[in-house]
C-alpha cells in the first residue's frame, strides 16, 4: 500500500479499537508498534533500528528506561515515550523524554498515546526538547499537509537537516493553525470583540457580546464552508456548488437497476461538484473495507443527487451512498435486495459506526 493507504488502514485501526485498551502496554502493542513498522518502516523486531525499553544513565537517575529508541545508521535519531489511549500528551507527563533527548544524539522525540503524536526537536535551545512539538497528527483527524513531512520521518526517506529546517515553520503554523481552529469551534471574547467592532458602532457590552457570538461563530463557519467549495469548483471547472437541499428523517427505500439508469442518464456531470466531506467519506469508506479488497477497487461516482461509493466502479456494486447535498448528511446502506436505508449523521467521524454493514455489503460482492 501507499504511504498515505497505510496511515488510512492505521487511523481506522484506532477508531475500532482504542475503547476496548485499558493499558499502555495495550496501546503500545496495537497502535505505536503498528505505527513505526507501517508508518515510519522500521522492523521493531530487529534492535539494531527498534530499541524496546532503551536504558541510559541520567544524571543521579540510574537505570530510566525510554519506551522505544529509533536507530539510523548506527545513531539513535528518535526517541518514543508511550501513554495510554486517551491520555493528555503533556511533558509534565514525559520526564524521561525531557531527560533522555539531552544525553543522547536523539534530535527528534516523540510523545504519543497511540491516537495523537506529538513531535519535538530543540529548536529553541540545543540539545534541550522544546517545550511545544513542531508536528502534531492526531490519526482521528489527519492533517493532509503533514504528510509529506511525516515521510521524511520514515526509514526509506530518511532527511534529518530537512525535517530540521522545515521545524521551525511546521512548529509555529501548527499552532496558528490550531488557534485558528479553536476560534471557529468556540470563538473567544477577543475574537468575538474584533469582528463586533469592524460591523457595529455601538459599546461592546455584555449583550452585545451574547449577540454577536453566535452571528460571528456562524458567520466563520459560513464563510470557510464557501471558501472550500470555491476552490473545489475552480479545480473542477464548475460556476458553483448546488445548494443545500432540506432533509427528512431517515428514510428506507427500494431501488431498481432500471431506476439506478435513469437517475444516471437524468443527471449530466456537467454541474456536480465533488464536495471535500464527500471525498473525506470515501476514503473513510476506503479505509474501513480496505481489509477486504484492495483499495484501488473502490471509487466514486458523484451525482446531483448523492455520490455512490461503488466497487469495481460498478453502480450495481454499490457499497454506500452520500446524501450530502442537504442541510443534513445521510449515509444510504443497501441490502442484498437493493433496499436502502438512509441514516443521518452529524459528524463524518460516525461513518466508522456503519464498518460492519459496509464489510457485509463488500463481502457479498466479492463472494
Amino acid at each position: 500500500m501507499e504511504f498515505t493507504e497505510r496511515l488510512a488502514a492505521l487511523a481506522n485501526k484506532v477508531a475500532h479499537q482504542k475503547d476496548a485498551l485499558q493499558t499502555e502496554e495495550a496501546t503500545k502493542n496495537a497502535f505505536v508498534m503498528p505505527f513505526i513498522s507501517t508508518i515510519l518502516g522500521y522492523d521493531v523486531f530487529n534492535p539494531s533500528e527498534v530499541v524496546p525499553e532503551f536504558t541510559a544513565d541520567v544524571g543521579l537517575k540510574k537505570g530510566e528506561k525510554i519506551d522505544y529508541a529509533i536507530v539510523q545508521d548506527g545513531q539513535i535519531q528518535m526517541l518514543i515515550e508511550c501513554k495510554h489511549v486517551g491520555s493528555p500528551l503533556s511533558l509534565e507527563h514525559a520526564s524521561q523524554l525531557y531527560r533522555y533527548f539531552a544525553v543522547t544524539n536523539a534530535r527528534i522525540a516523540i510523545l504519543t498515546n497511540g491516537e495523537k503524536y506529538h513531535f519535538y526537536t530543540d529548536l529553541d535551545a540545543p540539545n534541550r526538547m522544546d517545550d511545544k512539538p513542531f508536528l502534531v497528527l492526531d490519526l482521528l483527524d489527519i492533517d493532509a499537509t503533514l504528510i509529506p513531512e511525516l515521510l521524511k520521518l520514515s526509514k526509506t526517506e530518511f532527511d534529518l537537516d530537512s525535517i530540521i529546517n522545515a521545524a521551525g515553520e511546521l512548529k509555529y503554523v501548527g499552532q496558528i493553525k490550531r488557534a485558528i481552529a479553536a476560534q471557529f469551534k468556540e470563538p473567544s471574547d477577543d475574537w468575538v470583540r474584533f469582528f463586533t467592532n469592524r460591523v457595529y458602532e455601538g459599546a461592546f457590552t455584555q449583550k452585545v457580546r451574547e449577540q454577536f457570538t453566535p452571528l460571528v461563530s456562524k458567520a466563520s463557519q459560513q464563510f470557510l464552508n464557501e471558501q472550500v467549495n470555491n476552490r473545489l469548483a475552480t479545480a473542477l471547472g464548475a460556476s458553483s456548488v448546488p445548494p443545500s437541499l432540506p432533509s427528512g428523517d431517515d428514510v428506507t427505500e427500494e431501488i431498481t437497476s432500471r431506476e439506478e439508469a435513469e437517475r444516471d442518464l437524468e443527471e449530466s456531470q456537467d454541474d456536480i461538484v465533488t464536495t471535500a466531506d464527500e471525498l473525506t467519506a470515501f476514503n473513510i469508506i476506503r479505509a474501513i473495507v480496505c481489509d477486504r479488497v484492495d483499495m484501488s477497487r473502490v471509487t466514486y461516482r458523484d451525482a446531483k443527487s448523492y455520490c455512490a461509493v461503488l466497487l469495481d466502479n460498478n453502480n450495481r456494486k454499490t457499497i454506500a451512498r452520500l446524501h450530502f447535498n442537504r442541510s443534513r448528511k445521510y449515509v444510504g446502506l443497501l441490502d442484498e435486495n437493493k433496499v436502502e436505508t438512509r441514516h443521518g449523521i452529524d459528524a463524518l467521524e460516525q461513518i466508522y459506526g456503519f464498518s460492519d454493514a459496509l464489510r457485509e455489503t463488500v463481502d457479498r460482492f466479492n463472494g
